[in-house]
């Protein structure tokens, strides 16, 4: 397929995936992360699941959609769809494999959290959760983009690579 008609698909892939409601995508992967998350906490406390919280011990605990870090996979997503030269096969192998290791990464975070707010205290737990958000999720999604781009051998960069071979073509 020729570069311009594989540019103009993933330009177009992309803009269906953002006419997908934000809230579906954000509500399945709200309960992907709720329902894994919940096997772990089963080996210390006995947690309930009402709608999109757990009850643990009379505290009420709260799954809300910033936990689930859907802009995290949206991210991965954008960077394998504008990456210049990539295979479809390979596309959804990096998708499906960062995606994976987002989840579980979220996962054991969610259940380091909820134990750290059981056993410490509102106080831990909130500088913990902050740090986490502010400064460790941000790092390890950068870390997943690379360790894709290692393992796939990519050598092309998202968008850049892109701009850069359009300006060569125009010149001509």
């Amino acid at each position: 397929m020729g570069y311009y008609k594989n540019l103009v698909i993933r330009i177009v892939i992309a803009l269906i995936i953002f006419i997908i409601p934000y809230s579906l995508i954000n509500y399945l992967l709200l309960k992907l992360t709720l329902y894994g998350s919940y096997p772990l906490l089963l080996t210390k406390y006995s947690p309930t699941i009402i709608g999109n919280s757990f009850i643990i011990n009379n505290n009420l605990l709260n799954i809300i959609s910033a936990c689930v870090a859907t802009s995290a996979y949206y991210l991965l997503l954008v960077l394998i769809i504008f990456t210049k030269d990539l295979r479809l096969k390979t596309s959804v192998y990096l998708f499906l494999i960062g995606s994976t290791l987002i989840l579980v990464a979220n996962i054991i975070r969610i259940d380091i959290l909820i134990f750290i707010f059981l056993e410490y205290g509102k106080n831990i737990f909130e500088r913990f959760h902050l740090f986490i958000w502010e400064f460790i999720s941000s790092i390890y999604v950068a870390l997943v983009w690379i360790f894709l781009v290692k393992k796939f051998k990519i050598k092309t960069i998202p968008v850049y690579s892109d701009i850069k071979y359009l300006i060569k073509n125009i010149r001509k």
